[in-house]
């Protein structure tokens, strides 16, 4: 993942380094304008200067006169003012270049973290808070970018220049740059032990900042639990010791960080000031070929070296926070996908006999949710499962669509193990009509196609089936009406019959009803239950039942217990014997 910035972006990093290569040529050539500019100023003539500077007159003299010293001096200034130019256009370049690497690959990278997020089995949620997720996908792609695409772009060239400044620091004077160097490696001991502090707390506040949005989305889902119960204060204190972790490790983040830039440029001074001591009594001293234009000359190119050793140093630091977010963001887009298509998986577009369940076992953790399920679920028929609450009865649902594979044996459809289809060819074969109706802040059309380009009159005469269509219509913006955040502006009962809305457009040969009036008013329920009869006759209906009365005319009805089934057969059957079925319809 590191390495692919380069591997994707040939091209483009290619002209970000050789703009900053022109960068630093120009740079270097600018000050080697300073001893001629001086010798002009001071001595009234260009003698005596500096192979390196010589070699820059002698190229200016191909193209401009400079014996007369006031047009040389004007000649000498204007061209250090069209290298700066130059200079400065050559550094947004680089710019402009890096600014679509980094955008791009922050696109990249957040639509694989999305794909990941939506890949995942629904049983990683149960475990991991989703506030941590969000903070995987939002804050730490965003936090790559400031930190390890900078220091990429940072390191790309910084190194190169440092050592460009130094191979001319050491030909116009090798004494002197071997003093100056003395505090470099020192510079660099105490950036390294300060990255390395840096990167184990940015891991620690990206934890801690994931629990804390995951409060946070808690808070808001259960807003009605809260008020209900005055649950307000202990929600505040919970949140606010939350935050106060949070900020403590922000506040070490933050400081480390701030402390890596001012550390290395004031050691970059200190080596700066050692070498105008230095230098200085050298140059008094008669002692040396270093004169006064080219000490100066010497001391401004020198004083280059601080920007690159600062950008080096917080490089590392960057690179080494940026890390723990990369980190965080590869854990998780490596985590391993328990439900995937098969190498060889094949297509399906049809049921055409039976739906199969063989000794189907299946574990959340280490107890058995269902244990040895076997039945058949014929073409055109209608099966309802009952029990009591966690008996398993929503994990049938929940394997029978493939949110989950069994531990061990097989759900097969048209006598082929459902593992062997293509997951997004054998989901479409169902249409799910669950207890929990997850609608989005969207249109109502859309919340019914679900991203799906559909003709309006099939939306329409979804709608109608559903029992909903009198209701969209007498709203102001009708299927543009916005349903607001999860829908919760519009009662249980029309969200239900949306969520059949949704099924009905699907046309799917296999219905699934997951308590789907558990939770209505009778007035709702009947509506719904129209709906839902409505639909069947179209389907093969499988449904999960809490109110029995709704399960009555199914052809089978399986009674579970504690995993396993323990009865089946019609309504009439199970009441004569008087077993379970008849106990939980006598207790409802």
């Amino acid at each position: 993942m590191k390495t692919h910035i380069f591997r994707r972006y040939p091209a483009r990093i290619t002209g970000v380094f050789l703009l900053n290569m022109l960068y630093l040529a120009l740079t270097i050539f600018m000050f080697l304008m300073i001893e001629p500019f001086l010798r002009l100023l001071f001595y009234g003539n260009l003698q005596g200067v500096s192979p390196l500077s010589a070699y820059v007159v002698q190229s200016l003299s191909r193209f401009f006169s400079l014996e007369k010293i006031q047009g040389a001096f004007a000649i000498v200034v204007l061209f250090a003012a069209v290298l700066l130019l130059f200079r400065n256009l050559a550094s947004y370049g680089s710019q402009w270049v890096m600014a679509h690497v980094r955008s791009d690959f922050l696109y990249r990278l957040r639509n694989k973290l999305y794909d990941k997020m939506i890949a995942l089995p629904l049983g990683y949620f149960n475990k991991e808070n989703r506030g941590d997720a969000v903070t995987r996908a939002v804050n730490d792609t965003q936090d790559v970018e400031y930190t390890i695409l900078t220091a990429y772009q940072q390191l790309l060239t910084a190194p190169i220049a440092l050592i460009c400044y130094l191979l001319f620091l050491f030909y116009i004077d090798y004494q002197l740059t071997l003093w100056s160097l003395l505090l470099i490696p020192a510079s660099f001991l105490l950036i390294g032990f300060l990255s390395h502090a840096l990167r184990r707390s940015s891991k620690t506040y990206r934890q801690r900042l994931g629990v804390l949005l995951s409060h946070v989305e808690e808070t808001l889902s259960g807003l009605r639990v809260i008020y209900g119960f005055n649950a307000q204060k202990a929600s505040h204190e919970k949140f606010d010791k939350l935050n106060r972790q949070f900020l403590a490790r922000q506040l070490t983040v933050f400081r480390l960080t701030y402390l890596a830039s001012p550390l290395s440029e004031f050691l970059s001074v200190i080596a700066v000031m050692v070498v105008l001591v230095i230098g200085g009594l050298l140059v008094l001293s008669d002692r040396s070929s270093l004169s006064a234009p080219l000490f100066i000359t010497y001391i401004a190119l020198f004083s280059q070296i601080i920007e690159p050793i600062k950008n080096i140093s917080s490089a590392v630091a960057d690179y080494r926070r940026g890390q723990a977010s990369m980190e965080r963001i590869q854990d998780f887009l490596n985590i391993e996908d328990t439900v995937e298509d098969a190498p060889d998986a094949i297509p399906v577009q049809e049921f055409r006999e039976r739906l199969d369940l063989q000794q189907v076992t299946f574990a959340y953790e280490e107890e058995p949710v269902l244990r040895e399920v076997s039945l058949t679920i014929p073409k055109g028929s209608s099966v309802a499962f009952v029990g009591t609450s966690g008996s398993g009865k929503s994990t049938l649902v929940d394997l029978l669509m493939r949110f989950y594979d069994p531990q061990s044996g097989v759900i097969a459809l048209d006598g082929i193990p459902a593992i062997q289809y293509k997951i997004g060819d054998y989901r479409s074969l169902f249409a799910l009509v669950s207890q929990d109706v997850i609608l989005f802040h969207d249109t109502l059309y859309h919340n019914i196609t679900l991203g799906r380009e559909v003709p309006m009159e099939e939306v329409v005469a979804a709608a109608k089936v559903a029992n909903i269509y009198d209701f969209i219509t007498s709203l102001p913006d009708g299927f543009d009406h916005v349903v607001g955040d999860r829908g919760m502006a519009l009662s249980g009962g029309q969200r239900q019959r949306i969520s059949i809305a949704r099924a009905v457009l699907r046309k799917a040969p296999i219905l699934l009803l997951d308590e789907a009036t558990s939770a209505m008013d009778t007035e709702s329920e009947r509506l719904v239950q129209q709906s839902l009869e409505e639909l069947s006759k179209r389907c093969t209906v499988v449904t999960v039942a809490h109110r029995l009365s709704t399960v009555q005319n199914a052809d089978c009805i399986y009674v579970l217990s504690a995993g396993n089934i323990v009865e089946s057969g019609r309504h009439e059957e199970l009441m004569l014997r008087e077993g379970a079925y008849w106990k939980l319809v006598v207790s409802s």
